[in-house]
């Protein structure tokens, strides 16, 4: 989006509305989560009580049961393309490799196998809990991605003509701005910090009194900016250093870059396949960190409100979106599997991004904002009186206010 949008132009408008929605609705979903103290569902239950302010832990079940299925197809993507580079697969023009994609992606079995394969190992990841399993794993996953983003961007900005990406990234072309890059960029704000899915909501179960929801919230959003803007240094300079346009597209994950790593590093074949290993493999652990949250979310509905092991409850969860995930792949090219004239991927994309997501946070927003007790929510945001009133009034009138109407816009759009 930042390719398609004028670069900085678009990181401005999306830090704007990180600010104006993304960090008061994280927080909002953090009061929610650690007041209830359960699971995304008993917790909306418990505080909305008999109002459709309760109905929004159920909604957000079933999105992020479809997202994690659906979600799970483009993450196999990732593993497939990982080996094709390492395999010399990828060798070759744009044609070719968009050959490689084509027949990939539409083929019946091996893209709905590791669509499989890559919720299989989510779930080993889950159904250790949160201390042995997800939060061990982050300490290994969090550092790793980080020194792939900066070895990649140091071989980027290395790279001839490099510069021209760089200015690219930073220098806002605000000649590009209309309302469908506002909205867009108002989307992104919403999409990329996991607002409405209630995984935020149900990882605050697990805070303690003495952590700090808006210094929580507000770290979340500057490292999930940064690794955006790290991602920018990967791809942009390698784009612009081989003469490729910067707004192809959702292509240029899996088309275009690997014929960029091709020509940027052609003195040295093998340093290309090593950079574009570490490139899909570095999206992979990306994905795999929101597989977690999504699987999480379910998991442990499963497992409190059906007394099921956590072991049995993420293995009913990993079955449910396998077979999602199995269609939806399957709807790409060897079944034609429509919803309103959409494949399955895509219609459920559409109706959990578009529709599902933006209602829950809507219902979180004004359940906060308006339904909860004052004094409630002003002890969850001040940590009992721990952290002071710092903002509060200020978090209260957007969460009131301004993050409806924003969100209101994103649904009618």
């Amino acid at each position: 989006m930042m390719g398609q949008h004028g670069g900085a132009a678009f990181i401005l408008l999306y830090i704007g509305f990180v600010v104006l929605l993304g960090i008061p609705g994280m927080v909002a979903e953090f009061i929610v989560g650690r007041e209830g103290n359960a699971n995304a569902v008993r917790s909306y239950f418990k505080l909305g009580k008999r109002t459709p302010f309760a109905l929004a832990g159920i909604i957000g079940l079933f999105a992020s049961i479809c997202i994690l299925g659906f979600y799970s197809v483009i993450s196999g993507w990732c593993l497939y393309f990982f080996y094709a580079s390492m395999t010399g697969k990828l060798h070759g023009d744009t044609e070719q490799i968009k050959n490689v994609f084509d027949n990939f992606s539409t083929s019946a079995v091996t893209p709905a196998i590791l669509s499989v394969v890559f919720i299989i190992l989510t779930n080993l990841i889950v159904s250790r809990g949160i201390k042995e399993g997800i939060e061990k794993l982050s300490k290994i996953l969090m550092p790793l991605l980080f020194i792939f983003l900066i070895a990649i961007s140091i071989a980027a900005c290395s790279l001839p003509n490099a510069m021209e990406g760089i200015k690219f990234l930073f220098h806002p072309d605000f000649s590009k701005v209309d309302g469908a890059v506002v909205l867009g960029a108002l989307g992104q704000a919403f999409f990329s910090l996991s607002l409405g899915a209630a995984c935020l909501c149900t990882y605050a179960s697990y805070f303690d009194k003495s952590i700090n929801l808006l210094k929580s919230a507000t770290e979340i959003a500057l490292i999930d900016t940064l690794v955006a803007i790290f991602a920018g240094l990967m791809i942009f300079p390698t784009a612009f250093s081989v003469g490729i346009s910067p707004d192809s597209g959702p292509s240029l994950v899996f088309i275009t870059l690997p014929n960029a790593f091709n020509l940027a590093f052609s003195s040295v074949p093998v340093l290309g396949d090593i950079i574009s290993m570490m490139f899909y493999i570095l999206l992979a652990l990306a994905a795999i960190t929101s597989t977690i949250s999504l699987h999480e979310m379910a998991t442990a509905v499963f497992h409190e409100e059906l007394h099921l092991s956590r072991k049995v409850a993420a293995a009913v969860v990993t079955t449910i979106c396998s077979v999602i995930a199995v269609l939806c792949s399957l709807s790409l090219g060897a079944e034609h599997i429509n919803v309103g004239g959409k494949d399955l991927l895509d219609a459920l994309d559409f109706f959990t991004g578009q529709i599902l997501l933006p209602i829950v946070s809507m219902l979180t927003c004004l359940m906060v904002g308006w339904y909860l007790p004052k004094k409630m929510v002003k002890d969850e945001y001040t940590n009992w009186g721990a952290t002071g009133a710092r903002l509060y009034n200020v978090f209260l009138f957007i969460i009131r206010f301004v993050c409806p109407i924003l969100i209101l816009i994103i649904l009618v759009n």
